[in-house]
């Protein structure tokens, strides 16, 4: 982090996460939402898509919040863990699936997100593969 960027409460355990996202998103602060991911972390959105790195993952995150959404927390399901990773997941308050995210401990004892899957695409939904 260099001297210009701004300190951010890390996420002490893994549900603390979802938190700081929701009240980062509110806030418009697409920098500190990046911040909840590792540098290599893969984001499966937009939907069907990827975006791959921290610094990708922030300028996708400067558009979605340019809009002003607002973000509501959403309850987390009880958390997998094993040693340094852990799996962690909401309900979307619309009811339909889940959100689910794998984040890894960091040599400080705070967790970040490697892996955040905020939307599951039906595969009847995804657009069909070219043939040959």
């Amino acid at each position: 982090m260099s001297e210009y960027e701004p300190e951010y409460e890390k996420a002490m355990r893994p549900e603390d996460i979802t938190r700081l996202f929701v009240e980062r998103s509110n806030a418009g602060d697409a920098a500190g939402v990046a911040a909840l991911y590792e540098q290599d972390a893969v984001l499966a959105y937009p939907p069907g898509g990827r975006t791959v790195g921290r610094e990708a993952i922030r300028a996708l995150w400067e558009k979605v919040l340019a809009g002003r959404p607002h973000f509501e927390p959403e309850q987390p399901l009880p958390t997998l863990l094993s040693g340094d990773i852990a799996l962690t997941s909401t309900p979307p308050g619309d009811g339909a699936g889940a959100r689910a995210q794998v984040v890894r401990r960091q040599s400080d004892g705070s967790w970040l997100r490697v892996l955040d899957q905020p939307e599951f695409v039906h595969p009847s939904d995804r657009p069909a593969a070219p043939t040959a």
